[in-house]
């Protein structure tokens, strides 16, 4: 695909849902506005209790008083990674999906400047870094183990800034490149299927 001024070709692509869906918590997909766009990810703190040293996009829960999910997303971003709201040109959101755990999450995505100031919320992030968008779209897919009680499952997963990338956030880039930028990209849903051993992106 052309990858030539992403960031315009998103801005002319995503709008808002017309049919407003709250969801059970909502994350912020925030890209810098430049001509080799980065987005915005963190990773996790060791100490949480759930996804902990996980790579994620700034987000969290919704609380009762919380009027939209485009209001959750910025609030959490601010809380964890101290981004001004006033700092994200909002341009659209991405279709709801459903975590492990079967909450739904809407991402909202925005674009930001490149050079913003950012502190980690030492309570719930280890880090704050940014990945190139056209590195993401390019990036093949390989293995990550993830081990269950009885056996070991191997989801297709980014390496970018020396951290692993997969599950939920993984699939939100995947949809903000088919909605956003009319880039399909190869993501199976296990790595060790039949199917995908098959395949060209297959790597041992």
């Amino acid at each position: 695909m052309d990858e030539r001024n992403l960031t315009h070709r998103l801005q002319q692509r995503l709008r808002f849902s017309r049919r407003i869906q709250p969801a059970h918590a909502a994350v912020l997909i925030a890209i810098t506005d430049e001509s080799d766009p980065k987005v915005l990810l963190t990773r996790r703190s060791a100490y949480l209790s759930n996804h902990a040293g996980e790579v994620s996009f700034p987000g969290g829960k919704r609380d009762p008083q919380d009027t939209s999910n485009i209001v959750v997303a910025l609030r959490e971003a601010y809380e964890e990674t101290a981004l001004n709201p006033f700092d994200v040109q909002l341009i659209g959101d991405l279709p709801m999906q459903k975590a492990r755990n079967g909450m739904l999450v809407k991402p909202i995505v925005g674009l930001i400047p490149p050079k913003v100031q950012l502190i980690p919320q030492p309570t719930e992030i280890d880090r704050i870094f940014f990945a190139s968008l056209r590195h993401l779209l390019e990036a093949k897919p390989t293995p990550y183990e993830v081990r269950f009680a009885q056996q070991s499952l191997y989801f297709p997963s980014m390496r970018v800034e020396n951290e692993v990338v997969w599950g939920l956030t993984a699939r939100m880039l995947i949809s903000l490149f088919q909605y956003g930028l009319d880039y399909k990209k190869d993501w199976p849903f296990l790595l060790n299927s039949p199917a995908f051993k098959r395949s060209k992106f297959f790597q041992d």
